[in-house]
């Protein structure tokens, strides 16, 4: 496979994403279709509101993410944070993945709750992408630079 230059990571807002969404959702990385049985049972189970974030939050995530990225020495080529979800391309480190999301989760949940925030921000879970050349990897930015 040869070395991983760089990944791309997603993530979503609360409850504005089920496992069922007619856009299709993500779950051990395969792309599924529409259920609508599994969207309504997910969203009876939520426990709180849908987070959909302002224009005013998502700069604050912008700013955690960038913050957490230096603390991390983890360049970033590209990222989108939309009402929803959020798309970073990153380049490799070596810390497993599943920590790396969780840094940028935990640094952007702390950073809306010292603006006010209150409540749960993020679902559970992340999809990566991996990018193993760098035609891989510049198609991944140039989907996030879409997204802005």
């Amino acid at each position: 496979m040869g070395n991983m230059l760089g990944y791309m990571i997603t993530w979503t807002t609360y409850g504005t994403w089920l496992q069922g969404d007619k856009r299709g959702y993500v779950k051990d990385g395969k792309v599924l279709g529409e259920n609508p049985k599994l969207q309504k049972a997910n969203a009876q189970s939520q426990v709180g509101n849908s987070v959909k974030l302002t224009v005013q939050q998502q700069e604050i995530v912008r700013k955690a993410i960038t913050i957490e990225a230096k603390k991390l020495k983890q360049k970033m080529y590209s990222m989108a944070v939309c009402s929803n979800h959020v798309h970073l391309v990153v380049e490799y480190i070596s810390d497993p993945i599943s920590e790396v999301v969780g840094y940028y989760k935990n640094a952007t949940r702390v950073a809306l709750q010292m603006k006010g925030f209150v409540g749960r921000v993020w679902t559970r879970g992340y999809d990566n992408r991996y990018c193993f050349n760098e035609k891989c990897l510049h198609a991944r930015i140039d989907y996030v630079r879409k997204h802005n």
